[in-house]
């Protein structure tokens, strides 16, 4: 049997359309910024700051799966660590490096199937999974790297960080962009993606239709864990270091820039698009604020405050078809 759809209804023309919300705010808020930040709007600056917030957006588009389905994964940050070291010290040890990065990317995506598996088979709630794994990953990372850092890698390798494409595009942006593009298709125009939907508005209505409903949880959690390798590769190249307290903290904006662009906290609808504004809208805030010389511990505070205005949006609009 097929799963019927579990979208919400599309609302053409309304005035509280969530992505021209979202576009809105952004563009008012660069509009801020240009006026009273002396050179903001370059697009060199601009294209430069999305260098920051690549790995948050690949985490951000996992999450986004993860919290449709009604679940949340605290891991993320720590898992990224732990992918990072093992790549710096299997290629200490003698491994060569394009095979120390399949390693990594094996072993991300495998946490993320045992955080999947955990929930889905034990039926243990993502929460408590997640804050456990959180530890275990983190844990790992400082035992693998005896908390030391790796800083030996080759230029072609640091390329893929801090390449820049005619000069100005960071090289990682059109990979970012074409990894959007793959997870849109997967929610929009996909039966693995109605399922996913399905999860988080009524679990045994799925599973009632003939969907496996462990397989699905699966499926999200590994994919989570790819997207995590993918973003460990990344920041590892970017600043040419392993170690074991690279993006402590990270699962916060993360979660932020998700509930913020529209994804319920309590599952059953989000979308890409709205990630991406959220993403966009949080991260060039506190890149804003920086530049406009605001000391960056505010960054913590404007977190939670979008995270706190990000779920009482979801709640009082209600669902909203982008």
């Amino acid at each position: 049997m097929t799963v019927t759809t579990h979208t919400p209804p599309r609302r053409l023309g309304s005035l509280l359309n969530r992505s021209v919300l979202l576009a809105a705010f952004f563009v008012i808020e660069l509009a801020i910024f240009g006026f009273s930040v002396p050179n903001y709007l370059s697009v060199d600056g601009v294209l430069d700051t999305s260098r920051v917030f690549i790995e948050a957006g690949l985490l951000s588009l996992g999450m986004t799966l993860v919290i449709i389905t009604g679940g949340i994964d605290l891991s993320v940050a720590a898992l990224l660590a732990l992918v990072s070291v093992v790549i710096g010290f299997s290629h200490q040890a003698g491994v060569p490096l394009p095979l120390a990065m399949m390693l990594g990317v094996i072993v991300g995506t495998g946490c993320g199937l045992l955080n999947g598996a955990i929930v889905a088979y034990l039926h243990l709630h993502p929460l408590v999974v997640t804050l456990a794994t959180m530890a275990l990953f983190r844990g790992a990372a400082y035992v693998i790297s005896n908390a030391e850092a790796f800083s030996s890698y080759p230029e072609w390798f640091t390329n893929i960080g801090g390449y820049y494409i005619a000069g100005t595009v960071p090289a990682q942006l059109p990979v970012f962009v074409l990894i959007c593009v793959v997870v849109w298709v997967i929610l929009a125009k996909t039966a693995f993606g109605r399922a996913i939907y399905g999860l988080g508005e009524n679990e045994m209505a799925v599973q009632f239709s003939g969907v496996n409903v462990e397989r699905v949880k699966l499926k999200v959690y590994g994919l989570m864990g790819l997207l995590v390798s993918i973003a460990a590769i990344i920041e590892t190249s970017r600043i040419s270091t392993s170690r074991a307290n690279m993006a402590v903290g990270l699962e916060l904006p993360v979660i932020a820039a998700v509930v913020l662009g529209g994804t319920k906290i309590t599952g059953g609808y989000g979308t890409v698009t709205g990630t991406i504004f959220g993403l966009l809208i949080l991260w060039y805030l506190q890149d804003g604020l920086q530049f406009a010389g605001i000391s960056a511990d505010w960054g913590l505070v404007i977190t939670g405050a979008f995270l706190i205005l990000g779920v009482l949006v979801n709640e009082n609009l209600g669902k909203v078809r982008d």
